[in-house]
């Protein structure tokens, strides 16, 4: 089930509006590519937290200190309740394909979890340090605990749990534990360059596939020369 749209008719799109009397500026919130972010009035942005572009922030959400929402050529939706924790980074993409990041309604983001155009399904609880990287599915209810890894198209059925540290990997899922020998082939076999970076997984010249990663990121970010505060 992917997650409920967040309407674009949100009124808070400035970085001058508050939750209330006497309170701070709800984050930082910045014009990429034509787009703004959209806070609803229930949610909570916190100063230190930056939106960047395409962001969607649902009802009674929060958004907490160090967090960064970064939306680059495609969108982010945070659902109704769920909350992004402290230093966590969501980022969308559409260098390879159109992969927003979408989260459901009632979704715990841990601190420094790291979410690449990926998708989030309602009511799922995502550890400290949990990654998880493009077009990968995380379905209701799951849980990925501390510092697990849900890598590139991966998809974890409903109320799935991936314990501390390990990977899960493909569809039907496996995990796997850090040193296990097949890593490197399991995620060879995913195409991981390919989906996150439209680059040709199959070079053998290592360094010549992470010159060309580099040169893309370096593209897709220069678009940030234009950015500017968001604005009423």
């Amino acid at each position: 089930m992917i997650p409920r749209m967040i309407p674009h008719t949100n009124p808070r799109t400035s970085t001058d509006q508050s939750a209330g009397p006497g309170s701070l500026p709800q984050g930082v919130l910045i014009e990429h590519r034509g787009a703004a972010p959209q806070v609803h009035p229930t949610a909570y942005v916190a100063p230190t937290a930056t939106l960047v572009g395409d962001v969607r922030i649902g009802p009674n959400a929060r958004v907490m200190y160090g967090a960064v929402l970064d939306a680059e050529g495609s969108r982010i939706e945070v659902g109704e309740s769920s909350v992004v924790c402290e230093n966590a980074v969501l980022r969308a993409s559409a260098v390879a394909a159109d992969q927003p990041v979408l989260v459901g309604d009632h979704v715990f983001v841990g601190p420094h979890a790291t979410l690449l155009g990926c998708t989030v399904e309602r009511a799922c609880y995502l550890a400290t340090s949990v990654s998880v990287l493009q077009e990968a599915v995380v379905g209701t209810g799951s849980v990925v605990a501390v510092a697990a890894l849900v890598h590139t198209r991966t998809v974890l059925p409903a109320d799935f749990f991936v314990p501390p540290y390990l990977t899960a990997l493909g569809e039907p899922v496996r995990l796997l534990a850090p040193g296990d020998p097949e890593v490197p082939q399991a995620i060879g076999r995913l195409g991981f360059a390919g989906t996150a970076f439209g680059v040709d997984a199959s070079w053998t010249d290592r360094i010549a596939r992470h010159e060309r990663i580099a040169e893309v990121r370096s593209a897709e970010f220069g678009a940030h020369l234009a950015d500017r505060p968001a604005r009423s």
